[in-house]
């Protein structure tokens, strides 16, 4: 039964990542299509947005579970005597930053959503540091994780953690920029500022891309 339950918890952090790095790619790739003003009306770009929108909820869903996620999966495999209290406590934050997530989106532009986003990204801020300490303390001290994979897995999570948030960061422009879009009408005036937060959006989400990458590549060789 345990090893069941291992093998389990294995196919859901798999199927997680499945999840974040596919749905996410199809988020780049409405994004891509939205650029092309030549090709589409506007319109049609801003139901394409609008689909992204719909999509961009798989990855951030994934990202939320994959925190209690990835922690059951290196307790139950004996990788790293999680405590108890650890584990219970990654699942009751990750249901509340999954509820965060849903919540913020569907009463989206209300003052509501923004509180919920604004307590997600207090959440998000305290992991990202939290599993930066925890990849720098373990690769340097091997307390309390042993294992240097393991550790620099950790550490390589932060740092995704820290590429999403700069993702948000930089896509910060684009509510205004759009507005002026749909008001003003397109031109080189509302579309060359809006193409210049998204190219630089890009470079964050490159970095997601590859850093998860990795990190996946060191969960399956465990070098």
């Amino acid at each position: 039964m345990g090893e069941l339950a291992y093998r389990t918890l294995v196919f859901g952090h798999l199927l997680l990542f499945v999840l974040w790095l596919g749905a996410d790619a199809g988020v780049f790739l409405l994004g891509q299509h939205f650029r092309k003003r030549e090709r589409y009306t506007l319109d049609q770009r801003i139901a394409l947005l609008k689909l992204l929108v719909e999509v961009d909820m798989v990855p951030r869903s994934a990202w939320a579970l994959m925190v209690p996620m990835s922690l059951s999966v290196a307790a139950a495999g004996g990788w790293w005597d999680v405590p108890a209290g650890l584990v219970v406590a990654s699942w009751l934050v990750g249901g509340a930053w999954l509820w965060l997530v849903w919540d913020a989106h569907l009463h989206d532009m209300t003052p509501r959503a923004a509180r919920d986003r604004r307590i997600e990204g207090w959440l998000k801020y305290a992991l990202t540091l939290f599993y930066l300490w925890l990849g720098i303390e373990s690769l340097l001290t091997g307390h309390p994780i042993a294992l240097p994979w393991l550790a620099t897995k950790a550490l390589l999570f932060g740092l995704i953690f820290a590429a999403a948030i700069m993702i948000d960061v930089a896509f910060r422009p684009v509510g205004p920029q759009l507005g002026a879009l749909l008001r003003d009408g397109s031109s080189d005036a509302t579309e060359l500022p809006l193409r210049r937060t998204m190219d630089k959006t890009r470079l964050w989400v490159f970095a997601v891309y590859g850093l998860l990458v990795v990190t996946a590549w060191l969960g399956v060789a465990k070098p």
